[in-house]
């Protein structure tokens, strides 16, 4: 088992949340883990991008090659065209529909839109709407989470109980209303596959 993951966005969006999510269940699995943050900015609004590799063999890097990644789950459309080029040809991308205009001369929506129709394996999703649904837009990653674990390797139960332990310190409240944004995020993957 040999799973390389993209996890992109900006500043504030939770991508590092996600990342430490599926550590977490990755280890409890068994699994080797090896992970690279890049901070494009520590501050809202600058991109942010993670390598996650995870492996039932030891991990020697990393980081991930040009056309090795497995999957590329991204909270901003541009972001995930960025690192389209690391994307296997049988790869999956998992993004958010809704961009985060950050900068001045943002691309028109259509036009990446356009990119992303042109992807044989991909989850396009509007996850504020969804987290909205679930009981707040804080937890849009984590619906984003819940689209991208069927193609992760690893029981969606290991990541509920990745969310219970990175979570737990903030009261029960909080690790239910990211359970049912986990829940309502996978659910709606399983329909658009």
């Amino acid at each position: 088992m040999k799973v390389d993951i993209i996890l992109s966005g900006v500043g504030g969006q939770g991508i590092l949340s996600i990342a430490a999510i599926i550590g977490e269940a990755a280890l409890k699995e068994g699994l080797y883990m090896k992970q690279a943050e890049v901070h494009g900015m520590s501050q809202r609004g600058g991109d942010v991008q993670s390598n996650l590799r995870l492996s039932d063999q030891p991990v020697a890097s990393d980081l991930i090659p040009t056309g090795q990644a497995d999957l590329i789950i991204s909270l901003e459309p541009m972001e995930s065209l960025r690192y389209l080029p690391y994307l296997k040809k049988e790869g999956w991308l998992v993004t958010n529909a809704r961009p985060f205009v950050n900068i001045p001369d943002y691309p028109d929506m259509e036009t990446i839109h356009a990119e992303l129709d042109r992807l044989p394996k991909k989850v396009v999703l509007d996850v504020e709407a969804i987290a909205k649904e679930a009981g707040s837009v804080r937890a849009a990653n984590i619906v984003m989470l819940g689209a991208a674990t069927p193609f992760l390797g690893i029981a969606y139960s290991k990541i509920e109980n990745g969310i219970r332990h990175i979570f737990g310190r903030k009261g029960e409240e909080v690790v239910d209303m990211n359970l049912k944004a986990l829940r309502k995020g996978y659910d709606v993957a399983q329909r658009l596959q």
